[in-house]
């Protein structure tokens, strides 16, 4: 859809001429004789650009610009000066013009702004319209779980973003600490500077100095040019330190240092810059282990593990596997346009029983391969990887129903699971579950668990 301006100028032959050269441009074009004129112009319609002269009677350029800002910041504004009234036309421009152009009017020049004008609104459009999409897509309430684990998880979430303190998100391969951590960042007041996610497993340990402090010009055999690093990257933003328990014990003393001074030193330099940086990391290992081994920093455990956020395995949070199978159908579904509607009994009972050892991850992968295979609208049991195929049989009802009636029942049958398997101790089957003993008791009473 073309742009629409609004040519203001008490003058018709320029009038006539920008209109002309507009229109031929592709633009959609009207006119007004002075500012008053336009001023009511804009209140029965919308305009993309104002281009107005300054010197007009009734109602000047520069009151005409005050009086459309006030009503909305979605116009943008060049205006005609000529040349010895050039201070009224800075002016304007801190009073919200976007630009000026001097009479005689250049068409040329006055065209290359027009369209450089209009480039730089599309480009500020798409990038609002990407952070929006960003925060959309790391909020913290659309991460999957209703389980009592993951309601814990999401109240932490929303309280530690809240600040700029270090956080250690720990938890098995796959549980999805990179998606915590992005939600974190895109629910502080840093969502609209860089996330920057580094893997410390990744990287050699030869580039990983490099890659996240940078180096200068000659620092070292290959360093043919200056090279900015992580650190500098995230600044204003959240440095996200996967796997950090890989990282080189020499470098972690040097992480350490600028965590504490809030200064980093590029490799081959004496020379620090102060950086505004949050930290986040995240590891599969136990550190308390890898510090007993000579692994890892004690201070360095301590200076990260202000904040913890320890993740539930699935084996934890059994009860949101039919949430998230839902999830990754339909994820799949859109991407591949396929007519995949649901999963059938037999299927949802094999995915509830299996051993996720490889954790959401892996069950996102056998979701992904079973819509690429579905044949009808259910995933059936053959339609699943080979390995989930012979899962033990859990009992399931031939008619699943709604999916919380379907949830209240899987809920239901886990907590007698637990119950029986602890010889009906509340408090040791409370604990398996990772429930309080209170809530225990109000599921049994709300689930009418016979003990």
């Amino acid at each position: 859809m073309p742009e629409k301006i609004l040519v203001v100028d008490d003058e018709e032959i320029i009038r006539d001429s920008l209109s002309f050269i507009l229109t031929n441009e592709g633009f959609v074009v009207d006119q007004a004789e002075n500012g008053k004129v336009a001023y009511e112009m804009t209140l029965d319609n919308y305009y993309d650009l104002i281009i107005t002269d300054i010197e007009m009677p009734q109602m000047k350029g520069t009151e005409l610009l005050e009086k459309v800002s006030a009503m909305t910041s979605n116009v943008s504004f060049i205006v005609i000066t000529a040349y010895g009234s050039l201070d009224t036309a800075i002016k304007a421009l801190r009073s919200g013009a976007q630009d000026y152009i001097l009479k005689p009017i250049e068409f040329d020049e006055l065209i290359i702004k027009i369209h450089r004008l209009f480039d730089l609104k599309r480009l500020l459009l798409e990038n609002q319209l990407l952070r929006k999409e960003l925060q959309r897509k790391y909020d913290f309430s659309n991460i999957v779980g209703k389980s009592p684990a993951m309601q814990s998880i999401f109240d932490m979430i929303n309280m530690v973003a809240q600040t700029d303190s270090t956080v250690l998100i720990t938890g098995s391969s796959g549980t999805g600490k990179e998606l915590v951590a992005r939600a974190i960042h895109y629910n502080s007041k840093r969502k609209a500077k860089p996330f920057i996610a580094v893997n410390c497993g990744a990287i050699s340990e030869n580039l990983i100095e490099s890659e996240l402090f940078g180096h200068k010009r000659g620092a070292f055999t290959g360093a043919i040019s200056e090279k900015e690093g992580y650190m500098k990257a995230a600044d204003g933003g959240t440095l996200f330190l996967d796997e950090i328990s890989e990282m080189p014990l020499n470098l972690q003393v040097k992480l350490l240092r600028v965590i504490q001074e809030r200064e980093c030193t590029p490799v081959g330099s004496t020379a620090s810059f102060p950086i505004n940086i949050r930290f986040v990391a995240s590891t599969n290992r136990n550190l308390t282990e890898e510090i007993a081994k000579g692994k890892f920093r004690e201070d360095l455990f301590y200076r990260l593990n202000v904040v913890e956020l320890n993740l539930p395995s699935l084996k934890q949070r059994r009860d949101d596997i039919p949430l998230l199978v839902d999830h990754f159908i339909n994820k799949y579904r859109a991407q591949m346009s396929r007519t995949v509607k649901g999963i059938s009994g037999n299927a949802l009972r094999a995915l509830m029983n299996h051993e996720w050892k490889g954790e959401v991850r892996e069950l996102e992968n056998a979701i992904e391969r079973s819509v690429i295979f579905a044949k009808n609208d259910l995933i059936q049991i053959a339609d699943l990887p080979e390995s989930l195929q012979n899962s033990k049989d859990i009992p399931l009802p031939e008619k699943v129903g709604s999916l919380d009636e379907f949830m209240k029942r899987v809920e239901k049958d886990y907590i007698l699971r637990a119950l029986e398997s602890n010889n009906y101790d509340k408090e040791k089957a409370a604990a398996s579950l990772s429930l309080g003993l209170s809530t225990l008791y109000r599921k049994i009473k709300d689930l009418e668990i016979e003990i």
